[in-house]
C-alpha cells in the first residue's frame, strides 16, 4: 500500500495519465455484466463469489521459479490471481469493507530452477530451495453495500488451467461468467414466468455489445488477447481527452489494500477492516 501511494503521488505531481493492467474488465462479456448490473438486471447484489483456479505447480518436482519467491513476486496465488478477482468484485459489486482470510503453502520445498522453457514451463536443478509464497488463498468478504463475498485463488486445482469464474446473485436475478468461455455471459432473471425461469446464455459478439464494433462481423468470437487491445484503446483515449481511464493507480491502491488486509487476517486469524 505504501508503494502504491508513492506511485500515486508521482503521477499526480507529474500530471500524467495512468493505468493499471486489470484486463478482465475489458472482456466484452464482463463489460456487459457491468452495464446490466447498473441497469438493475439483478437488483440489489447479495452475493459475489469468485474463483481463480490453476494447476501448473502441482508436481512437487516443478522448480522454484520466480513466482514462488516472495522477494521477487511479493506473494503467490493471492497476489497473482486474487488481485484479478478482487478488481472484478470492485468493478461489478462495489467497495470492500472487511475480510477474513486463510493462506496455505502445500509444498514448502522445491528443486531450484535450472532454466525456463517458455510460457510457465521450467526445468529443475538438483539442489533444493524454499517456497516463500502461498499456493492457495481463500477469504470471505463484506462489502460496504451490504453484499457478502467468497474468493478462492489456488495453483493446486487439478484440471483447471486458467479457471477465472464469478457469479453474482441479487434480489432480481443472477449473472455469471467463465474465462474459459469468455464470449458468453449467463443471466438468470427472477422476473421471468415461473415456467420459463432458468439461465440464459448471451453470446457477447454483436456490435451493440461493449468493444465489439471495432472487431469482426456479428457472431465472430474474440479472444483473451483482444482485452489488451481494448486497454490500449482506453489508455490512448484517456491521453487524447486528458481524462484518466480505469482501472488506474487509484484502483491498484484499493486492490492492494484488500490484498494486504487478507494477509493480515490470515496472520491474526481474525476479521480485518480494509484500509480506506
Amino acid at each position: 500500500v505504501a508503494e502504491c501511494k508513492e506511485m500515486i503521488k508521482a503521477v499526480e505531481k507529474a500530471g500524467v495519465i495512468h493505468m493499471i493492467d486489470f484486463n478482465y474488465r475489458t472482456v466484452p462479456a464482463v463489460a456487459l455484466a457491468k452495464k446490466m448490473i447498473e441497469e438493475g438486471a439483478i437488483g440489489t447484489p447479495y452475493h459475489f463469489r469468485a474463483v481463480y483456479l490453476q494447476d501448473w505447480i502441482m508436481d512437487p518436482k516443478f522448480p522454484l521459479v520466480w513466482r514462488l519467491k516472495k522477494e521477487l513476486a511479493g506473494s503467490g496465488a493471492h497476489g497473482d490471481l486474487n488481485a484479478h478477482i478482487i478488481d472484478l468484485a470492485r468493478f461489478l459489486c462495489g467497495e470492500f469493507d472487511s475480510v477474513c482470510g486463510l493462506m496455505k503453502t502445500f509444498i514448502k520445498q522445491r528443486p531450484e530452477l535450472a532454466t525456463t522453457t517458455g510460457g510457465l514451463g521450467a526445468e529443475a536443478a538438483e539442489t533444493m530451495g524454499e517456497v516463500t509464497v502461498d499456493d492457495a488463498t481463500l477469504f470471505l468478504a463484506k462489502f460496504k453495500n451490504g453484499a457478502i463475498g467468497t474468493f478462492e485463488a489456488t495453483r493446486f486445482a487439478g484440471g483447471n488451467r486458467n479457471g477465472n469464474r464469478f457469479e453474482i446473485n441479487g434480489s432480481e436475478g443472477s449473472i455469471r461468467w467463465n474465462l474459459e468461455r469468455l464470449n458468453e455471459l449467463e443471466w438468470f432473471n427472477r422476473k421471468d414466468a415461473s415456467d420459463r425461469q432458468g439461465w440464459k446464455t448471451i453470446l457477447v459478439t454483436d456490435p451493440p455489445h461493449p468493444y465489439i464494433k471495432g472487431w469482426w462481423p456479428a457472431g465472430h468470437i474474440i479472444g483473451w488477447q483482444h482485452t489488451f487491445v481494448h486497454q490500449v484503446y482506453n489508455l490512448m483515449n484517456g491521453i487524447a481527452t486528458n481524462e484518466n481511464p480505469t482501472p488506474n493507480f487509484y484502483d491498484g491502491l484499493k486492490c492492494q489494500a484488500v490484498l494486504e488486509a487478507v494477509e493480515k487476517s490470515a496472520e491474526t486469524e481474525s476479521w480485518v477492516k480494509v484500509e480506506e
